[in-house]
């Protein structure tokens, strides 16, 4: 499927969205590291909220301190969730998996 040809504007648009999107990942993510936000309530927002939702779960655990590539792809794999797996597009039972792994 081809992509549609954008005029100057709607690229310039799209553009500035995209980098709207990946500023708004990238405090969720620091939150996370904060403290601030914590993954059972990230998780429980992701259906809802478009930058949860879009993104990456082993984004949001390499954000946990202490959790670095390694020990996600471990939790990962206990937890039958696929490394390329977004928010949004985890079932009950894999949110659920993940959120007693991490207690």
């Amino acid at each position: 499927m081809a992509l549609p040809t954008l005029t100057p504007e709607q690229r310039a648009e799209a553009l500035k969205k995209a980098a709207a999107a990946r500023t708004a990942r990238k405090e969720l993510r620091d939150a996370i590291a904060r403290g601030e936000q914590t993954i059972p309530a990230v998780l429980d927002r992701a259906k809802t909220d478009q930058v949860v939702g879009k993104t990456k779960v082993a984004d949001l655990l390499k954000s946990l301190p202490g959790y670095g590539p390694a020990k996600v792809s471990a939790l990962l794999e206990q937890t039958g969730i696929d490394a390329s797996r977004r928010a949004a597009g985890l079932g009950d039972r894999q949110r659920q998996a993940l959120i007693d792994a991490l207690k």
